[in-house]
């Protein structure tokens, strides 16, 4: 069958949820039956997520397969419940990066090599063959960034070439409407401009999806249908919502998948969502809370405060909770809070559980230690993840050991303990300043020790968790951090010595792990580091 391209383009401004929106069509679709595959198109030439700062890129989404993505492939795997390739990610610098090399291959030889069509052709032939080999029926697109950018125009040509060519294309734009408070009115013309600048690049949208506070009203959607020219009934509400997993709903009760449907000269279908309404329901229906501490460090940018940099942790300590029917309350803590003053530790009073996400540097690792120290003397449920597995060490090597000045060397080159430190062939890498895609990256097989809190929350002698990181734990002290009392209850397979999980056993519950666990959390399946912690609280 050949395959239905669905291009997902947003105006007016970055970050007004297209990602989501990709995400909605592509559940309705599935829900209908379909095998749909969504794809991220990054304009940007990096070659992939893995070198950016997360306060200005967003959280790195880790693959399976080890990409280094945007945070955008997150939202598809929870939404969908599927495992998305790397290959799914598409960024300038990799478009570019192909052509260059093919041409230095002959592969274009007795031709000027342009941007139109070579660059054009290579995001043509990536997007097939992403449709050749999930034998998808419907590819749903994403182009990043806002229509009228520079950088990202290949893409929209490469979008109305292909539908030139035959394709089967439909174009989605996704608008901001704004509600000026000094007037209190929703304002349609920055997405009437928005539509207007698509236009000049040959393309008018088959639908729009309105953004905006509030549910646009008939009088806002007959002046979109008068200026933007698209029917009315194709003009569809995509207003804020929480939780934001509630908007597939939303979109249907819209007829939004039957419509693009129809557009596309198919049958209507009906949408199998009993699941995700049962899901829906259950989280209104919740009434305690729970209140979870994340103590990072990757929160300002300038004079904003930002979260997007947790933005998996966050959505993985959702899934848990809902799915021990509570409201899961977050208090962000920044890390540099505690070095500034420690009696500012008596905020962690008011936590039910404490959360030390993965990090790099220095930068705050030292009010991590003492939120980490708090949280094992004083009985608070933890949960480390990667920097926060080896912060949880340096903490118990330093104060539980005796092992004064304990560190990893990623912070002190020169501490006398070096319980964390990078492997011989990461030096080696760092050694060569080969930063690109060379962490431990991905899905990585952990075996784990029975009798122990990770196997009991797990149920298994194995599992599946998902890396980013370069430093381990020193093979060469966890003889005596375990003598100490530190349980390493699950090793790398495929490593010998290479420790993956380590817990407290007199502990209520203080578990880490250099995994990410939070890439494999589901909304319908929770990821059990997580769920071990809500019950924990509860218990």
């Amino acid at each position: 069958m050949q395959p239905f391209y669905i291009f997902v383009s947003g105006g007016v401004s970055s970050g007004i949820g297209k990602g989501i929106t990709t995400a909605s069509i592509a559940k309705i679709l599935q829900a209908k039956g379909f095998r749909v595959i969504p794809v991220k198109i990054d304009p940007y030439l990096n070659f992939d997520a893995g070198t950016m700062r997360p306060t200005e890129h967003g959280e790195v989404w880790v693959t399976e397969d080890g990409g280094e993505i945007d945070q955008d492939l997150g939202h598809y795997e929870r939404f969908l419940d599927l495992i998305i390739p790397k290959e799914n990610n598409i960024t300038t610098g990799q478009i570019y990066w192909n052509v260059l090399g093919r041409e230095r291959k002959g592969g274009y030889l007795g031709q000027t090599v342009e941007a139109i069509p070579h660059v054009i052709d290579e995001v043509y032939r990536r997007l097939r063959n992403i449709a050749d080999n999930t034998q998808a029926e419907f590819v749903i697109v994403e182009i990043g960034g806002t229509v009228g950018e520079y950088q990202n125009e290949i893409y929209f040509r490469a979008a109305r070439m292909m539908k030139t060519k035959g394709e089967r294309v439909l174009f989605v734009h996704t608008v901001y409407l704004p509600i000026l408070k000094h007037l209190g009115e929703m304002k349609t013309k920055p997405a009437q401009q928005s539509v207007e600048v698509l236009g000049k690049l040959g393309i008018q949208p088959d639908f729009l999806m309105c953004r905006g506070e509030k549910p646009i009203d008939e009088v806002r959607k007959r002046k979109l249908e008068t200026f933007c020219y698209v029917p009315k009934e194709r003009i569809i509400s995509d207003h804020d919502i929480e939780p934001i997993y509630e908007l597939p709903l939303i979109l249907e009760e819209q007829d939004l998948g039957n419509k693009i449907l129809k557009q596309l000269g198919l049958q209507p279908r009906e949408s199998k969502l009993d699941e995700w309404k049962s899901l829906i329901q259950k989280i209104k229906n919740s009434k305690e809370k729970v209140r979870i501490g994340i103590v990072g460090k990757y929160f300002d940018i300038g004079s904003f405060y930002l979260t997007d940099s947790y933005v998996t942790v966050l959505e993985a300590i959702k899934h848990a909770a809902w799915n021990n029917s509570r409201i899961p309350e977050i208090i962000w803590i920044d890390s540099k809070e505690f070095e500034k003053d420690e009696k500012n530790l008596q905020k962690l009073k008011s936590v039910d559980a404490l959360i030390v996400p993965g990090g790099f540097g220095e930068g705050g690792v030292e009010g991590k230690i003492l939120a980490i120290k708090y949280a094992r003397e004083n009985n608070i449920p933890f949960l480390g993840l990667c920097y926060g597995l080896q912060l949880a060490v340096v903490e118990f090597a330093r104060n539980v050991c005796g092992m004064k000045g304990a560190n990893s060397t990623e912070v002190d080159l020169m501490t006398k303990y070096p319980v964390v430190d990078l492997l011989p062939w990461q030096k080696k890498i760092l050694e060569e300043s080969n930063y690109g895609a060379t962490m431990r990256l991905g899905g990585q097989l952990i075996e784990i020790k029975k009798e122990t809190l990770a196997h009991k929350i797990y149920g298994k002698d194995s599992v599946i968790e998902r890396f980013r990181h370069r430093y381990e734990i020193n093979p060469e002290y966890v003889k005596t951090l375990e003598e100490n009392g530190f349980v390493f209850s699950g090793k790398s397979a495929k490593d010998e010595g290479i420790m993956q999980i380590g817990e407290l056993p007199k502990h209520n519950y203080f578990i880490g792990t250099q995994a990410h666990p939070e890439f494999t959390s589901r909304p319908l399946r929770p990821n059990p580091m997580f769920d071990g912690l809500i019950k924990a609280t509860i218990k």
